[in-house]
């Protein structure tokens, strides 16, 4: 049969064409543009040269229990000039400058690279050139590489920029490239690059504070990379001396080791696996929304009984018939991808907008060619695989008989209904399959809510950053009582509580410091590799600003800071671990390295959720602002900090402006930078679990939608074509309360047959979103038992519609009509 006339019967039936192929748009939409995502994010290589190529340089430290502490300049020079696995090697790592003398002062990420990082990635600058060695050289003249939307947006994309002088924390920086308007560093969108300048003679053991990126030299793979790099690593300690203070057993005892992977691995992470997952749970919509069309498909050969009859009894053959028949519902499942593709692009903008925190690789998510393809794809298989039912029941030759013989008031036998039933509980089955895997996500988001992150209403609290470069303020001391000046003047802003200064915030996620920690009636472990802890480094002010709790002692003083005394507040975690008990904390005696001086424990602060809430609260360190002989430094301090503000005025805008206007009332060239309030944070924190929330949300929605239709469905049409077997039953004294239990029944047995084989199917398939659950078994019987009790509710409310209709039937004119 020809395409037109196919398209010219499906138009005769308008009102199952368009409900058949709207079913299918959901389903198909739905995969593509979750497909979109997962090869935006996972499968399309990165836009570099060779991108196969590139690797994350990373270390593990299995002696102090860490899988990743990242890279080292120490690590760098010796892997650079002796490793035979790679091409070349670069450091960088991200970084916050003050922009000065464009405009309003303001704050820009930056990215500080050695001089091989993006020539490795194969970019070429659009104007200008990129680092040379000689710029990545200590005391070499300052020099900066714009990005092409900062050198448009501050600029005004004039090529006579280049040469220009920046001034960049307070330092004047020599333009000498703007990089293309393609180029995207990783999953970062910095303003600007800038050479991190090492001295050689000035490298030691240690300062794990870079990530490094790699080429592989050809015909060298990962393994034989990781290899070489296990070699050069006790040539690299070797080589170099220890951060003083420390000793190079330490770094032995921590048994340094490599963790190469691909750079699209590294910068992916573990997302994959959320979007793998996902991408499962579209695929059981796209399978009911087939089943679902499949039983309208059966409906619609059951009314044509006839005509397949008139055209076997003519010589058709059941191969000529199963094609047409297989045509047909391809030309829907394609109508169905093409009105899905319009919901697909909806869906893809929408996810783009919202950016979620956690994927990403956004910029690469896009419907392009191959995403038409699988589109296309799975528009013919949806069509064929639920085509295929009617096929079956239909046009074999040795129904052939019995279409002839059907009639007009023949009832259906059970075996005519077996086909419908059976799609309908694999639908329910699949349903409670994305269902218990919503109701387990619900259940984790909740038990996330309800962790105590170790702070109080984080509504009230606006945070930002603020950087003190030291051109402007050179002298430590002057540093600090700034800092307390900005302080002291965001207090006086109406509807502020309190002010607090940290280097940084919880659940922030820009990583902080970790360095070990000794105690001192603990000594003789200085050699032994010791275990890290979080540093953080606060003023007066912070805990009460944020909330926390002073589980012993006391709070730092500006006294404390300014006489730089030897003081320390660890967190109650760390203290039990040492102590046991936090009060017994109090007066012991810890240091950085076992060169510092002793540092007396004043107070014990109450544990943070400082990595999320559903990750443990780290043992940490509270130091003070100001502090001398600091890991080798006569005088410490940290130039830029968070300021966090409570009031109850931190969501307004106009309270940001009062705060700005306070700042630059001590400064009038310190721009504020990642303003945000606490809950931003928060909620930031928690992005993965809500994402996989939402997305299985929908998934359950449209699961729940489809599988409730197709009993809706079955119970409508067994009515229809019941309505004699109604009229002879209320004739003979059947009630319409016997009747109604009838039908309503029949779609409880349905949905209690497809809650059975849901449930064992729920238990084999949910251990595979484990890792994504918090407090929460996969086998939750809360969870089961509320989502089958709730489906069949749901069934009973869509049989009870048409049972309703049933229990109407008058007998008289069902039996006149037959």
């Amino acid at each position: 049969m020809q395409l037109n006339q196919l398209v010219r019967r499906l138009v005769k039936a308008p009102a199952f064409t368009i409900i058949a192929v709207l079913t299918l748009a959901i389903g198909i939409g739905a995969n593509s543009a979750i497909f979109s995502v997962v090869r935006g994010v996972l499968l399309k290589p990165l836009p570099y040269s060779d991108p196969d190529a590139l690797v994350a340089v990373d270390h593990a430290a299995p002696g102090i229990n860490l899988p990743s502490v990242g890279a080292a300049p120490f690590l760098y020079y010796t892997y650079r000039e002796q490793s035979k696995a790679f091409q070349d090697i670069g450091l960088w790592r991200r970084d916050n400058a003050s922009v000065t003398g464009l405009a309003e002062p303001e704050q820009i990420l930056t990215i500080r690279v050695t001089d091989g990082v993006l020539p490795l990635l194969g970019v070429t600058p659009f104007l200008g050139r990129l680092f040379t060695p000689a710029d990545d050289s200590p005391n070499a003249p300052l020099t900066i590489i714009l990005s092409y939307g900062y050198w448009q947006s501050r600029f005004g994309g004039d090529p006579a920029a280049i040469g220009r002088r920046l001034l960049v924390d307070g330092n004047a920086h020599e333009i000498i490239g703007v990089l293309p308007a393609s180029f995207r560093f990783l999953d970062r969108n910095p303003a600007a690059f800038r050479p991190l300048g090492f001295d050689r003679n000035k490298v030691f053991i240690g300062n794990f504070s870079y990530q490094a990126i790699a080429r592989l030299a050809p015909a060298v793979g990962l393994p034989a990379a990781t290899a070489d790099v296990r070699r050069l690593i006790p040539t690299a300690i070797s080589a170099f001396p220890p951060v003083p203070g420390f000793s190079v057993s330490m770094f032995k005892e921590s048994r340094l080791g490599p963790a190469l992977k691909p750079l699209k691995d590294d910068l992916v992470g573990d997302v994959g696996r959320v979007l793998w997952l996902i991408m499962g749970t579209i695929a059981l919509v796209l399978l009911i929304a087939c089943a679902n069309v499949a039983n309208l498909l059966l409906v619609r050969t059951d009314s044509r009984q006839q005509e397949l009859a008139v055209r076997a009894a003519l010589g058709a053959g059941w191969e000529r018939i199963a094609g047409e028949l297989v045509a047909e519902s391809v030309v829907l499942g394609i109508a169905g991808g093409i009105v899905g593709l319009g919901f697909a692009y909806g869906g893809v903008r929408l996810l783009i907008a919202l950016a979620p925190a956690n994927l990403p690789r956004l910029n690469e998510i896009a419907i392009d060619a191959p995403v038409l393809a699988f589109t296309f794809a799975i528009s013919v298989f949806a069509g064929m695989l639920f085509g295929v039912i009617p096929v079956l029941k239909y046009a074999r030759p040795h129904l052939n008989a019995t279409l002839r013989s059907a009639g007009r008031t023949a009832s259906l036998s059970r075996e005519r209904h077996r086909a419908r039933n059976t799609l309908v509980v694999a639908q329910v089955a699949l349903a409670l399959v994305l269902l218990v895997a919503s109701g387990l996500m619900i259940r984790t988001f909740q038990a996330l809510r309800h962790v105590d992150p170790g702070f109080t209403r984080p509504d009230d609290l606006l945070t930002m950053r603020i950087s003190i470069p030291q051109s402007a303020v050179p002298n430590p001391d002057d540093v600090v009582r700034m800092q307390q000046a900005i302080a002291e003047k965001i207090s006086t802003v109406s509807g502020v509580a309190s002010v607090g200064l940290a280097t940084t915030i919880p659940m922030e996620g820009q990583g902080g410091w970790s360095d070990p920690v000794f105690p001192e009636d603990k000594a003789g472990t200085e050699s032994k590799a010791p275990v890290l802890r979080s540093f953080k480094f606060i003023a007066p002010g912070l805990l009460q600003t944020m909330g926390n709790s002073v589980i012993a002692g006391r709070d730092y003083t500006w006294d404390d800071l300014y006489s730089k005394r030897d003081v320390a507040i660890v967190s109650e975690n760390l203290a039990r671990e040492l102590w046991r008990d936090p009060r017994a904390a109090i007066g012991k005696r810890i240091r950085e390295t076992n060169k510092s001086a002793w540092r007396e424990i004043i107070g014990v602060v109450n544990d943070e959720r400082d990595d999320g809430v559903d990750k443990p609260a780290p043992a940490f360190v509270c130091w003070p602002l100001l502090m001398r002989n600091f890991e080798g430094n006569d005088v410490f301090t940290m130039r830029t900090v968070a300021v966090i503000v409570r009031s109850s005025r931190a969501a307004s805008s106009g309270f940001l402006n009062e705060v700005s206007r306070a700042v630059w009332a001590v400064n009038p060239n310190l721009p504020l930078a990642n303003v945000r309030t606490m809950r931003d944070v928060y909620d930031r924190s928690l992005a993965r679990t809500s994402f996989t929330l939402v997305m299985l949300g929908i998934s359950g929605a449209m699961a729940l939608l489809l599988g409730i239709a197709g009993i809706y469905g079955v119970i409508s049409y067994a009515v229809s074509q019941r309505s004699r077997e109604i009229g002879i039953r209320m004739a003979l004294g059947a009630r319409r309360e016997e009747v109604t239990r009838m039908f309503v029944g029949q779609g409880l047995q349905l949905a209690g047959a497809g809650i059975v084989l849901g449930l064992a199917a729920t238990i084999a398939l949910t251990r595979l979103i484990a890792s994504l659950l918090f407090d929460v078994s996969p086998i939750d019987p809360a969870t089961y038992i509320g989502v089958s009790v709730g489906l069949a509710g749901a069934a009973m409310l869509a049989s009870y519609v048409p049972a309703l209709r049933a229990a109407r039937v008058d007998p008289v004119e069902s039996l006149r009509a037959e």
